[in-house]
């Protein structure tokens, strides 16, 4: 557990550094944030009534999901994992007394966690500033704020292992990229980048809600918007406890049977 400690605490400070990067990241995240916001805003002026969630509710989202973007997006990929594999130096790895699968989901966790802190609070402060309607009101009740944590600590947890399955894809291929570029748009407009999921037709949204896309992004992001509440809160959160074990267990199993089978050539 020490050596896991350690390694989060490196990789957090050495992502830390990057603090050019944030800046222009922050400057995509408001050009994204205010476009999609005012987009929204043409179709609620017609008629509000016409959508499932409020405009005060379908701001919080747009604006929560702009600061969070390095927590809940796929596309934050570690191109340094990738590179081991298709470069052959895992097998450095390899040989070290720590749990490659455990080391991977340690360093991806560090890495995101580092990436949002430096987005995150410049974003948050302007959207709480924001004239109306265009201000994101914070949540007054403790416990729906202590859930929304909660969700969004299991939602990480979740796009960390499902971006890890993608990771142990790249042992079966030659190139990597294309499974990345299609998990990536996929996983994006599934967990309510593009669109809040319950935008989604019913039958789609169904379908959404029960896959592990719906435990991403989708769930926190409704929690702090004040949309779930009740049932359907409670059966939110169980679903993302539910897939993190299982896409945490499919990652364990086809990391060691990969693991078994890979073969390294050169001096």
């Amino acid at each position: 557990m020490n050596s896991y400690r350690a390694l989060f605490r490196i990789r957090f400070t050495n992502s830390l550094q990057y603090r050019a990067a944030a800046i222009a990241g922050l400057s995509t995240q408001f050009a994204w944030g205010f476009m999609y916001i005012l987009a929204f805003s043409a179709f609620y002026a017609d008629n509000p009534e016409n959508f499932p969630m409020s405009w005060e509710q379908t701001i919080a989202y747009m604006w929560l999901q702009q600061a969070f973007v390095a927590l809940f997006f796929i596309w934050f990929w570690e191109n340094h994992i990738v590179e081991s594999i298709e470069s052959g130096s895992i097998a450095y790895e390899m040989v070290r007394p720590i749990n490659l699968y455990n080391k991977w989901a340690v360093s991806i966790a560090a890495s995101r966690l580092a990436r949002c802190v430096l987005r995150a609070v410049p974003i948050l402060i302007v959207a709480l500033i924001l004239p109306a309607p265009y201000r994101l009101v914070p949540v007054i009740d403790f416990g729906v704020f202590a859930l929304f944590l909660i969700s969004a600590a299991l939602s990480l947890g979740v796009v960390i292992a499902f971006s890890m399955l993608v990771y142990i894809s790249a042992f079966y291929t030659i190139n990597s990229l294309g499974i990345r570029i299609v998990a990536s748009v996929a996983s994006d407009f599934l967990a309510g980048g593009y669109i809040p999921v319950p935008f989604f037709p019913d039958a789609l949204r169904a379908i959404v809600e029960l896959s592990p896309f719906g435990a991403m992004q989708n769930m926190p992001l409704l929690i702090f918007s004040g949309y779930l509440h009740g049932a359907d809160l409670t059966r939110g959160l169980a679903l993302q406890v539910f897939w993190l074990a299982a896409l945490v267990l499919a990652g364990h199993v086809l990391m060691a049977r990969s693991l078994r089978r890979v073969v390294t050539q050169g001096g």
